[in-house]
């Protein structure tokens, strides 16, 4: 099993090529502290487009074996990495608060645990192995024409380039649930760390390689390169030998990997998660009975972390005419915020340039538009518009990532459904009713379910919690691929393909095709669903 000690691994600020430390001749960088933007003392070392193509080519190199394992192999590689990430838990938790400012705990012990039981999650699945979805459909002599005897099952893709995200140094960056997803497939990693939290990211990227290395898989099965700005992204992205993209970030960021995807001379699949504005409509009964009791819980679902969360409210849709205690309720609470700490110089530049336009169109509570040369700061806000004034600004429904969020006063429920219509793809969509107020608006839900991922009955959109049935996707712009997830087990599915077998010889099939199922596994044989055999 892969230990990990701080001392044996000081950081050195150099990418991690194959479990080989690179030699860094790159452009150099630094973290920062965003409370003070205090420069943190490690320097970092940019990858070469040399390093680039070591990583890849490395990965090609170890896809065959990868590809080749047992569910059991794989399993025991990721849990392997998650028991020395929670062994290392107090001093990756220390260097992500120097570098994002993020409460060591809850905060960050929190994410943590979430990486390690993602990385758990999925050792289950493949050990259990039913995920491939094998189908067997055997010969017929008799039908016209004669069928052969096919089968087919999802194959791993090959080597998959990970963006590490600002937002979440842990869940997902290095060892995130892309990651943890792409290996549990049987796809080699290459990760790019994100700068925000470099110190972090070798840490964590140390780890995986040494659990790759104590499972006996080739080192090349992970590498970890570091760019402060977009060199190194966009030759991973172009590189011939990369066969998929994970990406969490911005809708900028991810539309202009998708472009240098698409213009490569063999198309690969980026599955990215970009902007998602989370709309919440609140419906007339549950805004009587209960507004002030909304209003607290959408204020601390908007402000958590800074609103630097992807499933951040930022517009709230209600019939508002006749619910001053909420909206009195949202508006004082805002005025009494104190500044929030943004995880980087470039989300706070974005956050005030987008307030800053804001506020010269609507009305604001709240001192929003704060920053230093001391560090990233900024105030909630909340701004409030007409649907009128709404549906005559499109740029009203785009994200504004940080601690704000946009009340629209409608006058009933069909400019409520009319907002609905008008939206975008998201990650969340969320009504707020009573029993009475859902049964009269199903036509709401039908809507939102063509616009959102996640569906949330009376409650807030923050919090994703991982498991089969969580989906972490939505129409574009909230993601490049609507079908899939990037949170939970389904998320396996961006990295695989499905291959048929036909007419092959049982012991040249994978097992998971035999016909006697050596895994003991769930099939569909001809037809009919034949469940793993129980013990």
């Amino acid at each position: 099993m892969s230990t990990f000690s701080m001392e044996k691994h000081q950081l050195t600020g150099r990418s991690l090529i194959a479990g080989e430390t690179a030699a860094g001749h790159g452009e150099t960088f630094f973290g920062f502290n965003p409370v003070d933007g205090r420069a943190l003392e490690q320097e970092f070392f940019s990858a070469s487009i040399e390093d680039v193509d070591c990583a890849v080519n490395a990965a090609l190199e170890a896809f065959a074996a990868l590809a080749e394992s047992t569910g059991k192999e794989r399993s025991a590689l990721l849990r392997s990495i998650a028991a020395a990430i929670e062994a290392a838990a107090p001093q990756l938790a220390e260097q992500a608060h120097l570098e994002t400012a993020l409460p060591r705990t809850p905060r960050l012990a929190g994410e943590i645990a979430r990486t390690t039981g993602q990385l758990r999650l999925f050792a289950a699945m493949v050990e259990e192995g039913s995920w491939v979805q094998a189908h067997i459909d055997t010969a017929d002599a008799n039908r016209t024409p004669p069928r052969p005897d096919l089968r087919s099952m999802l194959r791993p893709l090959g080597p998959v380039a990970v963006f590490g995200a600002s937002n979440f140094p842990f869940a997902f960056s290095v060892a995130g649930g892309d990651t943890a997803s792409a290996l549990a497939a049987g796809n080699p990693v290459i990760v790019k760390a994100h700068p925000a939290h470099p110190g972090t990211s070798e840490l964590v990227g140390r780890i995986v390689s040494d659990a790759v290395k104590a499972s006996g898989f080739p080192a090349g099965v992970f590498s970890l390169l570091f760019d402060r700005g977009h060199q190194v992204g966009a030759a991973l992205v172009q590189h011939p030998g990369v066969r998929a993209v994970g990406f969490t970030g911005s809708l900028r960021g991810g539309r202009a990997l998708m472009d240098l995807a698409a213009q490569r001379h063999e198309p690969i699949p980026v599955y990215a998660e970009m902007g998602s504005t989370n709309p919440v409509f609140i419906l007339p009964g549950a805004l009587q009975q209960r507004g002030e009791d909304l209003a607290a819980s959408l204020h601390g679902s908007f402000t958590l972390a800074g609103g630097q969360q992807c499933t951040k409210p930022g517009v709230i849709f209600a019939p508002t005419a006749s619910a001053d205690g909420f909206v009195d309720k949202l508006r004082t609470a805002t005025r009494g915020d104190a500044a929030f700490s943004l995880l980087t110089a470039g989300i706070a530049h974005a956050y005030k340039r987008a307030i800053a336009g804001r506020s010269e169109l609507l009305t604001a509570e709240g001192a929003p538009a704060q920053d230093s040369a001391d560090g990233h700061w900024a105030s909630p806000g909340l701004f409030e518009t007409t649907s009128d004034h709404f549906f005559a600004n499109a740029d009203l429904g785009e994200e504004v990532f940080g601690p704000a969020t946009l009340l629209v006063h409608c006058s009933g429920i069909e400019e409520m459904l009319r907002a609905a219509h008008s939206l975008e793809g998201h990650l969340t969509a969320t009504v707020i009713g009573t029993d009475d107020d859902l049964m009269q608006n199903k036509q709401l839900l039908r809507v939102l379910e063509t616009k959102a991922g996640r569906l949330i009955c009376n409650g807030v959109p923050t919090g994703v919690d991982v498991c089969d049935a969580m989906i972490h996707g939505g129409p574009y712009p909230a993601t490049s691929d609507g079908r899939s997830t990037s949170v939970g087990n389904q998320a396996i599915y961006r990295f695989t393909r499905p291959v048929a077998y036909q007419n092959w010889p049982q012991a040249v099939l994978p097992p998971e095709l035999q016909d006697v199922n050596p895994l003991g596994i769930t099939r569909l044989w001809n037809g009919k669903l034949i469940p793993a055999p129980t013990s």
